[in-house]
């Protein structure tokens, strides 16, 4: 096994200090250009390659940018992490992506390995309910900014879509659609991005002069395209079936498509469905979905852009102090096939 290439074997190689070659690497206007040249040949011969966790280590800043989501699988996420990532490199930084699966345990260990790791700070889509593993974070100092979620206190920023309008939309397009008896596939009830859209789905339908028991919620443990199926399962199981259907998300929606599918149900005739985040996969389903966008690269981006400037702020001499800011994205309905049938 070949043993790795140091400093310090470039220093003998090019007849120069170590600390010649530091300054070669780093600040290669200070040194002669034949010193430079002689280094940077020995550089190349030896295939030396910095230790950028060294350096870090040693100058105390990371050029790494944590990023915690709920499910890698869902396709917003992706965008999300998208957005994160271009903002990332255009500073200099890259993003570790990591996937807590809705699980609260996973979301905890991850967090210890980029307190571990020293990170320059996070990216967090929440999976605790409770609020505990950013209590224990917190206590690391490493700056965090919530994405997909509302900053509840002053103590961090956070980028989010406004779910109570979201859900306002997609049952208040289905109200205006003649439908009124709607089913609300929600997934877990600890995320509030579940409750918000709920909220707003009741808001739309107090706006018609439909009570609460308009929506018929069925509630899932997860956020995928499994469940939806499973939910769809449920819904043609009802003996009153509600004539159209909410989803938390599209990958439930595609789930209750599939269901509906299968039993020989006709969307829209027979089920109008409207799903939430818009995913590149709504537009190409066998029944294009009608979805409520959310602009989820633009959240990845902005994220990371509170982040940056939170790490660079109040550092150095005449450096301002930073002011979390909670910044909240407005939803788009996007109406295709899926809730189109005339009734």
């Amino acid at each position: 096994m070949a043993q790795s290439v140091g400093i310090k074997d470039v220093a003998r190689a090019a007849g120069v200090s170590v600390g010649t070659v530091s300054n070669v690497i780093n600040r290669p206007d200070t040194v002669a250009s034949e010193t430079r040249a002689r280094v940077l040949s020995a550089i190349d011969r030896l295939g030396y390659v910095r230790s950028e966790s060294a350096r870090q280590l040693r100058a105390g800043r990371s050029r790494i940018m944590g990023l915690l989501v709920l499910d890698m699988g869902n396709p917003f996420f992706v965008d999300v992490a998208r957005g994160a990532e271009r903002a990332a490199r255009e500073a200099g930084l890259g993003v570790m992506v990591c996937n807590s699966a809705q699980d609260a345990a996973e979301e905890a260990e991850y967090l210890s390995l980029f307190a571990e790791q020293r990170v320059r700070g996070v990216l967090l889509t929440p999976a605790d309910a409770s609020g505990r593993n950013i209590e224990g974070f917190r206590r690391h100092g490493i700056p965090f900014v919530l994405v997909d979620r509302v900053a509840e206190g002053t103590t961090e920023c956070s980028v989010s879509v406004d779910d109570v309008a979201g859900g306002a939309l997609a049952v208040r397009h289905l109200v205006d659609a003649g439908h009124r008896s709607i089913a609300y596939v929600s997934g877990p009830p600890g995320l509030n991005q579940v409750r918000d859209r709920r909220t707003g789905a009741l808001r739309a339908l107090a706006e018609a002069g439909l009570g609460p028991e308009a929506l018929r919620e069925l509630p899932t443990e997860r956020l995928d395209v499994a469940a939806g199926r499973d939910a769809g399962a449920r819904l043609l199981g009802l003996a009153d079936r509600p004539t159209a259907v909410f989803c938390a998300n599209d990958l439930l929606a595609l789930g209750v498509l599939q269901a509906m599918y299968a039993a020989g149900v006709t969307v829209p005739d027979d089920l109008a469905i409207v799903g939430y985040d818009d995913i590149e996969f709504a537009a190409a389903a066998a029944v294009p979905l009608t979805s409520v966008r959310q602009p989820a690269v633009t959240m990845g981006a902005l994220a990371a852009e509170l982040l940056l400037e939170e790490t660079e702020q109040g550092e150095g001499e005449g450096r301002r102090t930073h002011e979390h800011r909670r910044v909240v994205l407005q939803p788009e309905l996007v109406v295709r096939r899926s809730s189109l049938a005339a009734r």
